[in-house]
């Protein structure tokens, strides 16, 4: 009869780089007390480690899309525009009015993927919310933490193309950087009220492809993302006043161009966005705990 070895005796091997001493698991109430205080952080550890599996797509889809936009947009039509009517975008290049509307698209758009169908996909396909709710994590730690995830995937995309924007030369602003917070919380305040009403869906009828079509698409054309806001007509411009995507596209404009506008407007854009965010996240708090709750 062999005897056990030492790793399985729960004892480390002199090799081991925990030699000299016993590894022992915690106790249920020291696990649990973690589990209450950094709950939010060990499900956003989660979610990014499923996110790395296909990091070379959320790569393609979050910066390759939008600099092909960009070098189609700002450098091909950029020298009919420049030549043109340069004077209708603030005195600056084409692309450098609309390389800030694309970074803070790019994160609206990729909030909304990633708060609808991974959102129902926890409640009803695969249901992982409820795994991590057996354990003492709480119905807002689990939102708090795909929250967190996902505002880190924000981040990144937007560093990596703000990047390319300043490989372009368009951010000759020193506060340039300041376009990737914008973008950032423009995702959030878009993405967490479309969060809290994904986690009230319990049948899928289309309602995601509806917002894409009728409420994404429509916000990306008409907030100012290609032309002054002011050039459309009145009827239809009140669509960029509410829209995360011009908020944020008039402040990343501001902060990579000094773009000219009133100091009360630039700061109702920082209100209207917080404030949106803010909304959204009660709001998804309350949905979770409702539903994990039924």
């Amino acid at each position: 009869m062999t005897e056990p070895s030492p790793a399985s005796a729960g004892v480390s091997s002199p090799e081991s780089p925990t030699a000299g001493r016993t590894l022992r698991a915690h106790p249920p109430e020291v696990s649990a007390a973690k589990a209450r205080r950094w709950g939010a952080f060990y499900y956003a550890e989660q979610v990014l480690r499923v996110m790395k599996g296909y990091g070379w797509s959320i790569f393609l889809y979050s910066v390759g899309q939008p600099a092909a936009y960009l070098f189609a947009m700002g450098v091909g039509l950029a020298t009919l525009v420049d030549a043109n009517g340069a004077a209708a975008f603030g005195e600056v290049s084409y692309i450098a009015f609309i390389a800030p509307a694309l970074l803070v698209s790019a994160a609206v758009m990729t909030a909304a993927n990633e708060f609808t169908f991974p959102v129902m996909d926890g409640f009803k396909w695969r249901r992982v919310y409820y795994g991590p709710h057996a354990s003492p994590l709480t119905p807002e730690q689990i939102a708090a933490g795909q929250i967190i995830a996902v505002t880190l995937r924000f981040l990144l995309q937007s560093v990596i193309y703000f990047v390319l924007v300043a490989m372009f030369g368009a951010s000759p602003s020193g506060w340039g950087w300041v376009s990737v917070l914008v973008a950032t919380l423009a995702g959030l305040s878009f993405g967490l009220p479309l969060m809290a009403y994904a986690a009230s869906i319990k049948e899928d009828k289309g309602q995601f492809a509806m917002v894409m079509r009728f409420i994404v698409m429509p916000l990306f054309l008409f907030s100012g993302t290609f032309f002054p806001l002011d050039t459309l007509p009145v009827l239809v411009r009140w669509i960029g006043w509410i829209s995360p995507i011009w908020h944020g596209t008039e402040l990343g404009r501001v902060m990579t161009f000094g773009y000219e506008e009133s100091p009360v407007l630039t700061i109702l854009h920082v209100l209207f966005l917080l404030g949106l965010a803010w909304f959204g996240w009660l709001l998804t708090e309350r949905q979770f705990a409702r539903r994990m709750g039924q």
